[in-house]
């Protein structure tokens, strides 16, 4: 039969269609057109990871240089404008209180942001994995987040005093909300096929929620990090103002109160790259534990298909 002849056997197995299995694909000679798409693909690979690496830092420069442009063009007054030079000339010479003032600044920003990543993912899991307790305390949570902070902090000062407690507190209120909508949400859509076939092997639901939800909720809780951690700057300097003798709300205040607006911008660009640290922190840790999640994208990145 032709099945049989060697002719038929080799053309098979040069198909991919040998008898033993599919045959290992055939490798790209030089000059062939498969070949020069990879090496096109490749080239263009690398030049998106450099212009990735680069753009960030050019549209900052040029963020810069037009306020720097626009400020001089227009020749808008120090204290209502101040060009990028000068905010740089006051970052220089008040470098020392800017630290010492960005130090306690991040202290309370990153205990309250703690409280806030601790308290938001047990209450996220208990929401999402209980329809009872979302119903019941669900509405209460809403509630609490719609208050202004602002409004919450002298009475914070009542309560505690003028020191770091209510910057922390509001750091936390005001950075707990997102991470709990989010986990919740990352455990309540587990498939409800996905329920029924763990629950007819035997698990429990609290397995199902330590080994399938939790994972689950991972990608909607880093999302919800890089949401919360920008927020906790704002509570932190928003009580600072009112509450503290610390930090770079309380040195805005004063240098306010002097209107020298060049050092409060440069408190304000102080907190800027505090706020990137921080979320740059948080992207570097979702992308070691979450990478299954964004498998496939990472393969298109990287050349796919």
């Amino acid at each position: 039969m032709l099945a049989d002849t060697p002719t038929y056997a080799l053309t098979r197995a040069s198909r991919g269609g040998g008898a033993g299995g599919p045959a290992e694909p055939a490798p790209l000679r030089p000059g062939s057109n498969r070949a020069v798409r990879a090496q096109q693909r490749a080239a263009a690979l690398r030049r998106r990871r450099r212009l990735e690496k680069v753009l960030p830092w050019l549209i900052i420069v040029a963020f810069f240089a037009l306020w720097e442009i626009f400020v001089r063009a227009f020749g808008i007054a120090e204290f209502v404008l101040p060009a990028p030079s000068t905010v740089a000339a006051s970052a220089i010479r008040w470098w020392q209180p800017l630290m010492l003032n960005a130090g306690q600044t991040l202290l309370t920003t990153s205990i309250g942001f703690a409280l806030a990543v601790v308290l938001g993912m047990l209450m996220g899991v208990a929401f999402g994995s209980s329809t009872l307790i979302y119903r019941g305390v669900y509405p209460l949570l809403i509630a609490f987040n719609s208050v202004p902070k602002v409004a919450v902090v002298p009475v914070l000062v009542l309560w505690f005093g003028i020191n770091a407690i209510p910057a922390i507190i509001t750091a936390f209120a005001i950075s707990f909300f997102p991470i709990v909508v989010n986990v919740a949400t990352g455990i309540a859509t587990i498939e409800p096929e996905q329920r029924d076939v763990l629950r007819a092997l035997g698990a429990r639901t609290i397995e199902i929620v330590r080994k399938v939800g939790v994972p689950r909720a991972m990608p909607y809780f880093f999302a919800s990090l890089k949401i919360a951690i920008t927020v906790a700057f704002v509570g932190s300097i928003t009580a600072e103002t009112v509450s503290s003798e610390t930090g770079i709300g309380h040195l805005m205040m004063v240098a306010s109160s002097r209107f020298d607006v060049a050092l409060v911008f440069a408190g304000l660009m102080v907190t800027g790259v505090m706020g990137i640290a921080m979320y740059a922190v948080a992207a570097v840790i979702e992308a070691r534990m979450t990478t299954w999640a964004t498998r496939g994208q990472n393969d298109l990145q990287n050349g796919g298909y």
